[in-house]
């Protein structure tokens, strides 16, 4: 029988259908189902194409990542305009060279299955092994993994306090991959004389995997509830006043004005243990710690946890002040009894990339801070309760945490974040999305306070128990559970996971090629 050559506009249909399928199950669309079947598109392309030219097949692998990336983050070009400065031709030529930039990491995988198929290794072997391996390697600058499409699916995503979110992705491209497989065994692939055999073991694997993910997903959620059933709270309450930095930074009386006229009725009422602002609450250099209470809780019982400006001396005679983005803990008696210094800097937001070197790049992006990063991860003590604070995007790291927790040993997380940058977009509910992993990993109860949404209490196992809108003034207060215990993630982190794929796809990307007729 004669070998078909392969559609290319067939193909080129599988690389759109599994771009859009892989954006519409991610964080933001929530449509999770589709986490499960993203990747048959890519695989049964890749099958397809195997004989195909090298730069045909990294060309179709491009294609699907830019449609992935591209709807993915449609809220880039919005960020870019708000935060930078920039003007629409520079945002849209950044956002396009960013998603295009991302696509690699789909074409990478794309190279690593062909080496892979053609030395013998199974479709969802190389799925799994090149999924961990790239999102344990690929550089991002908004760190995502195919696994938070599960964010909705709390007894699915239990099993990241053994590995973080990675784990959760190698489960989805495990089934991702079976399913392409089954996908092949029941169609003739062109340049293939006969269809794939039945792929039993994968499906095996699969339908025990999934056994085994949702089975300790209900152990752990079961688990950690009785945890927090038995365990000592601290009365939070968050304010959100909708007002970006700019318009802080346009009328910082009226920002501040808002953060206490919120706050008042609650702490005239039912005081709260703490309450907690967002970064950014002051767009004005903090007073120095005599007058902060003063000036800022005015006449506010509870002791408040809040993000601004802090200007220090420089470094040497003639440099400029030192800025740093500074999440503050005031206490009761009104005393500055904990700082947090922002240790990741949003490139672009709060830096840019060799901006030191060039300054004239600031005058490029007027509206782009020049912050430096801090250093110390102590945690913040209020009474009974260890507080790890992290600001802005440092929620979306998974180790960054780890080390965060490592050295506080908190007892609650606490995130202060301002989205307004990112307008009326995805971008607000995929970042609540992302961070519930953090509680999952550490099974601490994670407060998150925002300028402008959403604003949320997320407890220990990732559910989101209560929430603010968008764009909207509300106030939430919640009991938050103190809790201590470790987990396996605090202690290895996602290393043995990534090291495990990494060492596989190496391994049968270069491992000595067979006949071929044995491939």
């Amino acid at each position: 029988m004669e070998k078909q050559s392969p559609s290319l506009s067939v193909s080129i249909g599988l690389a759109l259908i599994g771009g859009v399928a892989y954006f519409l199950g991610f964080a933001g669309y929530d449509l999770y189902p589709f986490a499960f079947v993203a990747l048959v598109p890519l695989v049964v392309l890749l099958e397809r194409e195997r004989e195909s030219t090298l730069r045909r097949r990294l060309g179709l692998a491009f294609l699907y990542g830019l449609v992935e990336f591209g709807g993915g983050y449609s809220w880039m070009q919005t960020f870019l305009a708000t935060f930078s400065g920039f003007g629409v031709a520079i945002t849209v030529l950044i956002t396009g060279i960013f998603c295009a930039y991302l696509a690699l990491f789909t074409v990478a995988f794309a190279w690593v299955y062909g080496r892979a198929r053609a030395r013998g290794a199974s479709p969802t072997a190389i799925t799994v092994a090149a999924t961990v391996a790239l999102e344990s390697t690929f550089p991002m600058i908004f760190p995502s993994y195919l696994g938070n499409s599960l964010h909705v699916v709390p007894i699915a995503i239990q099993i990241a306090d053994l590995g973080g979110p990675i784990v959760v992705s190698a489960y989805l491209a495990l089934v991702n991959g079976a399913i392409a497989e089954l996908v092949l065994s029941r169609v003739h692939v062109p340049r293939s004389t006969t269809k794939s055999a039945f792929p039993r073991s994968a499906l095996g694997l699969a339908l025990a995997a999934s056994v085994i993910v949702f089975g300790y997903g209900a152990y752990r959620l079961h688990e950690v509830d009785a945890r927090v059933a038995r365990a000592q709270t601290i009365r939070v309450a968050m304010v959100q006043v909708n007002m970006g930095t700019f318009a802080k930074r346009e009328d910082p009386v009226e920002g501040h004005r808002r953060h206490l006229t919120q706050s008042r009725p609650i702490d005239r009422s039912d005081p709260p243990d703490l309450f907690v602002w967002p970064e950014s609450a002051f767009t004005f250099p903090v007073p120095p710690d005599a007058d902060m209470a003063r000036i800022i809780r005015r006449d506010l019982h509870a002791p408040v946890l809040f993000g601004g400006l802090d200007l220090r001396a420089p470094r040497s005679p003639g440099s400029p002040p030192r800025l740093f983005n500074t999440a503050f803990l005031i206490d009761g008696p009104g005393r500055v009894v904990g700082r947090y210094d922002k240790t990741y800097l949003v490139p672009f937001g709060e830096y840019i990339p060799l901006g030191d070197t060039f300054p004239s790049l600031y005058e490029a992006s007027p509206n782009t801070g020049h912050f430096e990063a801090g250093t110390s991860l102590e945690p913040m003590l209020l009474g009974r309760a260890r507080i790890s604070v992290f600001v802005c995007y440092e929620d979306l790291l998974p180790e960054f945490t780890r080390r965060l927790v490592a050295r506080g040993r908190p007892n609650v997380l606490v995130n202060l974040t301002n989205d307004a940058w990112y307008g009326d977009t995805h971008e607000p509910w995929i970042h609540l999305a992302l961070s519930k992993f953090r509680a999952v990993e550490h099974h601490r109860a994670l407060v998150r306070s925002t300028n402008s949404g959403v604003s949320a209490f997320v407890d220990p196992v990732g559910r989101v128990v209560s929430h603010t809108g968008v764009y909207t003034r509300e106030e939430l207060v919640e009991d938050v559970p103190l809790l201590s215990r470790g987990t396996a993630f605090e202690v290895t982190g996602a290393y043995p996971y990534a090291a495990l794929g990494i060492v596989a796809s190496l391994f049968m990307a270069f491992r000595r090629r067979p006949d071929a007729d044995a491939t």
